[in-house]
């Protein structure tokens, strides 16, 4: 295991403006507004821009581990303590579609009793701190001018038919696949329609962000042998026949019926910029040469996943927000940047729209059942 003298440590240089940067997040903010309005046109309702399908909402714990080495040991786990957290399983469309169309599936955690004052400034005195997983291991569009060309080809199809949506989706597919083929994605999470169990998928960050006094990626792997099985496990044909708009959430909802779920947060601390860089999501950090290593656990009792209050507070009340954090946990990089303008503007136009306020807990029972 690499020695943390070796880690490397934050400091205000890990981060580069890049060249027109604010001119090009501006078009990319302004694209992505102009989609949130033909998506309240189409469903009249306002969605969210990203991950706007949700297939589950728990509620759970995630228990920081004792004794982790200091360079583990950073924010907010910094001590071993024992959060509720609420999380939200989604897919990455910005439309609500069919859940036979491939799609990356995200874990948003929002964790509840988290003291401290908050990176956002309206959000500074919240009791909360979010973290946005995906799983996939690295954002394709990994800089703030491929992410505009992808933008760009979002807000073209966004008005489009369901065919010519599934024609595109088929050609991100073939390139995610190529990916996970060449070593630049997890092969245990490798796309294709319709996707192994979404309960067996690790999560990752993608991005990296600020640890304390260093700089990381994290991720979330299952933990427990129940959770483990479903690992690439093919979701029965007779399920997505049954319901093909909605096999994610009833797979969710069966496994919680009765089953407790385990998973495992890891950290993989950068160690050298060049071959782990900030600035390029797009690059896969290896693991060889920073291996992730485990903070917490996440835990899962029986419960029910998707009854409709529940669906209403995660879809219409809470927002999940990646620089909703502890300043010790900031996302970096210019991608991520981009996202802090385009979480803000998503957020404010859905709450608008939809005459919600938006609300951060501050008890874990304000969670419906």
């Amino acid at each position: 295991m690499t020695e943390s003298h070796n880690y490397i440590r934050y400091n205000n240089s890990i981060e580069v403006i890049q060249p027109d940067e604010e001119e090009i997040n501006k078009k990319i903010v302004y694209s992505m507004a102009r989609v949130n309005r033909l998506m309240y046109e189409k469903h009249r309702h306002a969605i969210r821009d990203a991950h706007s399908k949700s297939h589950g909402i728990l509620k759970g714990e995630l228990q920081i581990y004792d004794n982790l080495p200091e360079h583990l040991a950073q924010g907010l786990f910094s001590k071993p303590k024992k959060y509720p957290v609420i999380v939200r399983f989604s897919t990455a469309q910005g439309s609500i579609v069919p859940d036979t169309m491939s799609a990356f599936r995200g874990m948003a955690i929002k964790i509840i009793g988290v003291e401290g004052e908050k990176f956002l400034e309206d959000l500074s005195q919240a009791v909360t701190q979010d973290f946005l997983l995906v799983n996939y291991p690295i954002i394709p569009t990994g800089t703030i001018n491929e992410y505009l060309k992808a933008q760009e080809k979002v807000e073209s199809q966004a008005d489009s038919t369901l065919f010519v949506q599934k024609i595109a989706q088929k050609a991100a597919v073939g390139v995610q696949n190529v990916l996970a083929k060449v070593g630049l994605a997890d092969d245990t999470n490798e796309l294709g329609a319709p996707g192994p169990h979404i309960l067996g998928d690790t999560y990752f960050s993608m991005a990296a962000l600020r640890y304390g006094d260093y700089v990381a990626k994290i991720n979330v792997k299952p933990l427990c042998r129940n959770v483990k099985e479903l690992s690439g496990k093919k979701i029965d044909d007779e399920i997505i026949d049954a319901d093909e708009n909605a096999f994610l959430t009833s797979i969710i909802s069966d496994f919680f019926r009765l089953n407790t779920a385990e998973y495992e947060m890891s950290a993989q601390l950068c160690t050298d910029l060049e071959k782990m860089p900030v600035e390029d999501a797009s690059v896969q950090w290896p693991e060889e040469i920073s291996p992730y290593q485990p903070i917490a656990k996440l835990v899962f009792f029986p419960q029910e996943t998707f009854s409709p209050q529940r669906r209403v507070y995660a879809d219409d009340v809470l927002s999940f927000n990646p620089f909703h954090c502890l300043p010790e946990h900031r996302p970096l990089g210019n991608i991520m940047r981009v996202r802090k303008l385009a979480y803000e503007t998503s957020s404010k136009f859905r709450h608008l729209m939809n005459a919600q306020q938006r609300i951060e807990p501050s008890s874990i029972d304000e969670l419906p059942d």
